[in-house]
């Protein structure tokens, strides 16, 4: 009996380890821009990239195999020389709502500022305390980026140890010499992007997500009018944000993630909730205002 009893505690301690990593990535690389070059440096990379975002635990949180976020990577290369990758990095990320099996996109971001060197057969190997190549730490930074704000759409800034983690991957990267991580560099890069998540200025953007989420969707498939108000209060923080950074990153990330969303969840409102959306959206997009008026006048095909 005292065996059974030892056996069953050492498989309970087990499991969660078996189940630690946090994501489930889907990695793809695209080279059709690159002509007369081997391609098995990059199935190489293909490869060594998945491992390392599928099997390495970058964080304590408890998550459950079939809780892990689901997030895709794909590398469009542009130039490939002297072991020199150059290209334009796509990460995505999703979320499942509760009581449906509708998932929600919460990240659709281009890097189009890539650049590390990569040498086939060499292992990409995780160091918690800093990473050990330019590739590393642009894999680290998006994993724990994907992380962030998946959390913080389940709890209020439920995120924040995913953040610091963040702070600190770019503090180190800016001491070196690689593009894409410099404050000011430009105000798209990747310390643009924390920034905004996490400038108090800027910030409120982390509420909205929340509100977004969790008040608002994870409602709706129960009690749907409560579910759209939040969703629709929760689009004020934008213009909060808005009105401190006109060109804030965090309003160009909202806009490619969600905007095509918005159009189905409001096509079955009422026609002011749908006017009073579309005015404040047509506020902080004005360019988009064709796909903005599909709020207004849905299409009847649409449906949510």
């Amino acid at each position: 009996m005292r065996l059974l009893i030892s056996l069953i505690s050492f498989l309970c301690l087990a499991l969660p380890a078996v189940n630690a990593q946090e994501l489930r990535a889907t990695v793809e690389i695209n080279t059709d821009l690159i002509q007369g070059t081997n391609k098995d440096v990059f199935e190489a990379l293909r490869e060594a990239v998945d491992n390392y975002l599928n099997n390495t635990r970058f964080s304590r949180a408890q998550i459950a195999a079939v809780e892990r976020i689901e997030c895709r990577m794909m590398l469009t290369v542009t130039e490939y020389a002297d072991d020199r990758i150059k290209g334009e990095l796509t990460v995505q990320s999703t979320r499942p709502v509760y009581n449906s099996t509708y998932t929600s996109t919460l990240l659709n971001i281009k890097d189009s500022n890539v650049e590390f060197d990569f040498r086939k057969g060499e292992p990409l190997v995780y160091n918690e305390m800093e990473a050990a190549t330019n590739l590393n730490a642009l894999l680290d930074y998006y994993a724990f980026l994907i992380l962030a704000v998946d959390f913080d759409t389940f709890s209020p800034r439920g995120g924040e140890q995913f953040f610091e983690r963040l702070a600190t991957i770019v503090q180190k990267a800016q001491s070196g010499s690689e593009t894409g991580w410099k404050t000011f560099e430009d105000n798209r890069n990747r310390a643009a992007i924390l920034a905004a998540f996490t400038d108090p200025s800027t910030s409120s953007v982390r509420d909205m997500y929340y509100a977004y989420h969790r008040r608002g969707l994870d409602e709706m498939f129960t009690a749907p009018d409560r579910g759209r108000s939040a969703i629709t209060e929760s689009l004020y923080a934008l213009e909060r944000v808005r009105d401190v950074d006109p060109m804030s990153i965090a309003l160009t990330i909202f806009r490619d993630t969600k905007l095509d969303e918005l159009v189905n969840i409001y096509s079955k409102s009422p026609q002011t909730e749908r006017e009073s959306v579309a005015k404040i959206l047509t506020e902080l997009y004005p360019t988009d205002r064709n796909r903005i008026d599909l709020i207004k006048n849905p299409p009847e095909t649409n449906t949510h």
